[in-house]
């Protein structure tokens, strides 16, 4: 069976699709989607995976939606770039539309009202050669490049001007919009006005995101600028397999379950005092050579007391079903720790507790419902810290954790 576009949903069954091998081959290469041969060699089962939005080729639009409402999706993405600024009541997009359209229409909307007012402004520093003195000399510079000539000058100064990062910020997303397959003309006409209106603003570097903070100077564009910055968390793409260009826009459901659950759990423990690190690096063995990284880490007085992975999806390769635990255990073994805790997005593995022979180590199942309110979510986090510091606590071999610290 053949079909454009092909819609893919998170956690479905895979369907039976009419493919040329090219596209297939693209397809599972480019990781888009899940893609598995049978017996016809022009047709292919195709489920999704852990990417969700939207992808192009050889003729095909493949849309991969996520299991969960894109407007969860959007808090989630939202809480692990800015968890104490973050409101999800100023960015609210379409459910009814697929997810890249949805972000053009509310970064659309936003930007309009952002720019209501005209560009900001602010103060940038900036670095030239003049043949007339502005700002401070570079001593260092002038040396280094005019070998004592009086002229040009290199010098540094101030200037008040519409190339700031925030401005840097909204250009980058418009232009990575503009690039996206599934936004369609409705939407690329507003995106081409955006990008004119910020035409004496500089593109920020390939792969860089411009930094700013909240303030009282760029409140208007706060909402816009949030929504900016998920606009460019996603993966944008174009990819050459063969013959066969692969275009998408792509976000790693794995990726963001597991940046929300690592920034909301550190939030959660700071009340418990300690310190909190995040992407934690030791080792397995004792030469070193074996690197190990937990997402998550809880210390007191410099030893770790709790470790937490968060994994979406239970991993499950050939030959090799229970990769999940095994990993935890060896976190366990080299920390030190008698439990460890996984965490997993509802429905896609049960909460318990399994307990390791001749170990002593238990290895406790957690999940987080993400259809949830985002309230209710954070809520449960917060519970799921709080039994993890009191079964530390409890186990007899730790001290009490000072109270007042901060991660």
């Amino acid at each position: 069976m053949k079909t454009n576009p092909l819609i893919l949903r998170e956690g479905e069954p895979s369907r039976l699709i009419e493919l040329s091998r090219g596209a297939a081959e693209a397809l599972a290469a480019a990781g888009v989607a899940v893609v598995t041969p049978t017996m016809d060699p022009n047709r292919w089962l195709v489920a999704a995976g852990n990417q969700v939005g939207v992808a192009r080729v050889d003729g095909l639009q493949v849309v991969i939606r996520p299991k969960i409402d894109i407007n969860r999706l959007v808090f989630l993405m939202g809480y692990a770039l800015r968890p104490s600024h973050w409101r999800g009541d100023l960015v609210s997009l379409d459910p009814e539309l697929e997810l890249p359209e949805a972000l053009a229409d509310a970064f659309l909307a936003l930007a309009r009202r952002a720019l209501d007012q005209g560009l900001l402004k602010g103060y940038v520093t900036v670095d030239e050669s003049l043949p007339v003195l502005r700002g401070r000399i570079r001593e260092s510079e002038q040396l280094r490049r005019r070998f004592g000539r009086a002229v040009p000058l290199e010098v540094r100064y101030d200037e008040y001007s519409i190339d700031i990062p925030e401005n840097q910020l909204l250009l980058a997303a418009a232009e990575r919009l503009l690039r996206t397959p599934g936004v369609g003309d409705r939407h690329r006409g507003g995106l081409q006005r955006l990008r004119l209106q910020l035409a004496d603003v500089s593109t920020p570097v390939r792969g860089t995101v411009p930094r700013w903070n909240p303030s009282r100077l760029n409140a208007r564009y706060v909402p816009t600028l949030e929504l900016a910055e998920l606009v460019l968390a996603g993966r944008s793409f174009e990819q050459r397999v063969g013959d066969v260009v692969v275009t998408g826009y792509l976000l790693n459901m794995a990726k963001v379950f597991e940046d929300f659950v690592t920034v909301a759990l550190r939030k959660s423990f700071r009340t418990h005092g300690g310190k909190s690190r995040l992407q934690f690096v030791t080792h397995l063995d004792e030469d070193e050579t074996v690197p190990v990284k937990p997402d998550f880490v809880w210390l007191e007085q410099g030893v770790p007391r709790v470790v937490v992975d968060a994994k979406y999806k239970a991993e499950k390769p050939s030959g090799f079903p229970q990769a999940d635990l095994y990993q935890m255990l060896a976190y366990c073994t080299v920390l030190g720790l008698s439990e460890g805790h996984l965490v997993y997005a509802k429905g896609y593995e049960e909460a318990r507790t399994h307990v390791v022979r001749r170990a002593g180590v238990r290895i406790v199942v957690h999940t987080l419902d993400l259809e949830s309110e985002p309230a209710e979510l954070l809520a449960e986090v917060k519970r799921l810290a709080a039994d993890c510091v009191t079964v530390e606590l409890n186990s007899g071999q730790r001290q009490p954790a000072r109270m007042g610290g901060q991660p």
